[in-house]
């Protein structure tokens, strides 16, 4: 049988409400009677009813938070940077993964708004006019997490993805290559077209190189495609000689497909990325690589969010947050 609070007034011999005022931690208890409660609590296991608790308080301290994939590295340190920062606040999370698909994102949002969470960290690849919509009516704060909002109008954390971008290929221009491929994920995201393609493509025209669509690949983000674009790349009669990938996963499959093909890397080609996750140390050569504050961006959008639920001050709602190239081996 469910313990209720009414059960924990009764043992103790007290009000429904000095229950509440000790499990909420209200300092107007008198130090005997709060112990007095505390022990009936921990005598009959009882547990609050976080959704009751919700309908008195008109908050549920429920976080929800909605993200491509979970099983994926990438997301996987983004959310440990939420939570750590949602148990800091007293936040409890609400995850959802959204399989990177805009109707079950959409779909996920209204969910997160019937639980009457108390805000939502967002992330996904592309937030359409549609998905705009339904958060510029949100009931509660909603703050994007590696997300790019073209209009500005949401709170966002993320890097400058096209200065890094360009500061990544730039960093294979300083080898004297000439032929610099481009793989990566699907360039209907707005990050990988929007600002990583810019920056690959600036960074090749300020040194004079014409940008070349046939070193452009886009595929999915993984390591498979990675081996895939490589052996496309390298069938090609003038074969680029250096690689710049959209995340690790990519660019292990091209060095992966380059040592497959008797090439040396870096002495052969070489291969820049952009995300430096825990792969990126795995692989061998090590991956020189962007280095993307995975965890950094999730908890700077977490204690974002809590200003907004706080009604704190924001003094800025768009952070962009530093990057720097993490130099190894796959890189001269």
């Amino acid at each position: 049988m469910t313990i209720t609070i009414y059960d924990v007034a009764r043992e103790a011999n007290v009000s429904m409400a000095t229950v509440s005022r000790v499990v909420n931690g209200n300092p107007n208890v008198k130090p005997a009677t709060r112990k007095k409660v505390l022990d009936v609590i921990d005598r009959l296991e009882y547990r609050p009813n976080a959704v009751a608790r919700g309908l008195a308080s008109k908050k549920t301290t429920t976080v929800g938070v909605i993200i491509p994939d979970i099983s994926n590295i990438f997301y996987a340190e983004l959310a440990r940077g939420i939570e750590d920062i949602a148990t800091m606040y007293r936040y409890n999370i609400l995850l959802s993964n959204s399989d990177q698909r805009e109707d079950k994102e959409l779909q996920l949002l209204e969910t997160m708004f019937g639980k009457q969470v108390d805000g939502i960290v967002f992330m996904s690849e592309h937030v359409s006019t549609e998905l705009l919509n339904t958060m510029q009516r949100s009931p509660v704060p909603i703050v994007l997490a590696g997300t790019i909002d073209a209009s500005g109008q949401m709170p966002s954390v993320n890097i400058d993805y096209h200065q890094a971008a360009y500061e990544a290929v730039n960093r294979l221009l300083q080898n004297k290559h000439q032929r610099i491929a481009y793989v990566s994920g699907s360039l209907s995201s707005t990050i990988n077209r929007a600002f990583k393609f810019t920056g690959y493509e600036k960074a090749l025209a300020d040194a004079d190189i014409q940008l070349d669509q046939e070193l452009v690949v886009e595929s999915e983000a993984t390591y498979d495609e990675g081996m895939s674009a490589f052996g496309k790349m390298h069938r090609l009669n003038n074969a680029p000689t250096a690689y710049f990938a959209g995340n690790d996963e990519l660019a292990i499959g091209l060095i992966h497909g380059a040592q497959d093909a008797g090439l040396h890397v870096p002495n052969d080609v070489e291969v820049i990325s952009f995300e430096n996750s825990k792969l990126a140390r795995m692989v061998r050569p090590e991956l020189t690589s962007v280095v993307l504050p995975l965890y950094d961006i999730g908890a700077v959008s977490m204690r974002l969010l809590t200003k907004y639920m706080n009604k704190e001050q924001i003094d800025e709602k768009t952070v962009i947050l530093p990057h720097r190239i993490e130099e190894r081996d796959s890189v001269k």
